[in-house]
């Protein structure tokens, strides 16, 4: 039979994360990215995150918060003014800055070219993983698609 005094410390007690959560934090610590090199391995964890299907929670935590330094550095180190600019016209701009083609991004992004064709079109909208991967692949920020 418990006490009352075990109770209140299980209580208090926060529960232990799950193994998959700590070792991506092992991995890369959720700490201010100050580097292109610490920003390449954060870039590499989170494409191999994004190519899962079966994210735990702790991990899709682990994937947002990353998502949000990563955003962040990108933000200071390359800012990119993209107010009242439609996700088309964004994606448009990137595309004709980095010089490439639309089966260029498709491949590199890891999008479907007919995908990207429609959004230029305006015909489709942006998912929240595609607009992770086209950040990922023009090296900006996920807030340059989102603040149009």
């Amino acid at each position: 039979m418990a006490t009352g005094k075990t109770t209140e410390r299980r209580r208090g007690r926060t529960k232990a994360p799950p193994v998959s959560y700590l070792r991506l934090i092992r991995r890369f610590p959720l700490r201010p990215i100050q580097s292109q090199a610490e920003l390449d391995r954060a870039a590499a964890v989170i494409d191999e995150l994004l190519d899962r299907d079966d994210l735990d929670p702790a991990e899709q935590d682990y994937l947002d918060v990353l998502g949000d330094l990563v955003e962040r550095f990108e933000d200071e180190a390359q800012p990119i003014d993209t107010a009242g600019l439609s996700e088309a016209e964004v994606l448009a701009f990137l595309i004709e800055q980095k010089g490439v083609r639309q089966a260029e991004v498709a491949r590199g992004a890891g999008v479907a070219e007919s995908t990207i064709s429609e959004i230029l079109a305006g015909k489709r909208k942006l998912s929240r993983i595609q607009v992770e991967k086209l950040a990922r692949y023009f090296h900006v920020g996920p807030g340059v698609f989102l603040q149009s």
